[in-house]
């Protein structure tokens, strides 16, 4: 079931790339697994998916664990606390989820610490939910400039998680913004900042992301079917 799922949307991220003019090389797929068992993960890799998105730490360093045997890329996509960063430092290939300039400094921190250099991405709330996290895009700006400070920082560029809408054409207009925003933050051209992923798209609309510049599109339940509450492992 996986394997047919995955071929099905990699096809239709190739169709959403043609029709908007896009090489499918500049869109990558992050194959969300949360809550998903490690024999999913593993039939997914063997059909040649490599990176994977999880929401929670505890779950990420679980299954990197597990699948040490692996050349997995963990992207941790999730709302991320601080009293978790040491962890999510220690696996992530790149964080997803950073909202403030406090949880970047904690990054930063245990970046140094360990003699890394961490990828992040600034989440934007483009759509200014009250229930999910992010920066409005009016704070992106001076964040990503104070981010110049932070030298086992890399700022890739900015992520937002749309809302769920039975039209995806309508999350267009947020698509477009938090590209808009990375664009603007790429002609500044600062130090430590190479803004060159757009990290947008779910299930539901990521080929309207795609067409309006996503560079990774973050898929789950279309690859390894609905959530499975019950197989999570500790908390945000």
């Amino acid at each position: 079931m996986v394997t047919d799922n995955l071929n099905a949307v990699r096809e239709r991220i190739a169709k959403a790339c043609e029709a908007s003019g896009r090489d499918i090389k500049d869109v990558r797929l992050i194959a969300v697994s949360k809550t998903k068992p490690e024999e999913m993960i593993r039939e997914a890799y063997v059909a040649g998916q490599r990176e994977f998105g999880e929401n929670k730490v505890q779950e990420m360093c679980a299954k990197a664990e597990a699948m040490a045997d692996l050349n997995i890329t963990w992207h941790l996509i999730g709302h991320l606390q601080k009293n978790k960063v040491r962890k999510a430092v220690a696996v992530a290939a790149m964080i997803h989820s950073v909202d403030s300039l406090e949880l970047a400094a904690e990054i930063q921190k245990e970046a140094a610490r360990i003699g890394k250099v961490q990828d992040i991405l600034l989440e934007v709330n483009v759509a200014a939910e009250e229930s999910k996290f992010g920066l409005t895009p009016d704070e992106v700006p001076e964040i990503a400039k104070q981010l110049e400070a932070f030298p086992n920082v890399r700022l890739r560029g900015l992520m937002t998680v749309a809302p769920y809408t039975e039209n995806p054409s309508e999350n267009r207009v947020y698509f477009r913004q938090l590209n808009k925003l990375t664009v603007d933050i790429q002609s500044k051209k600062t130090d430590n900042i190479s803004v060159d992923c757009l990290s947008m798209g779910m299930s539901n609309d990521f080929e309207e992301a795609i067409e309006e510049g996503a560079t990774m599109v973050r898929v789950g339940s279309l690859i390894f079917g609905e959530r499975q509450y019950g197989l999570q492992e500790g908390s945000k």
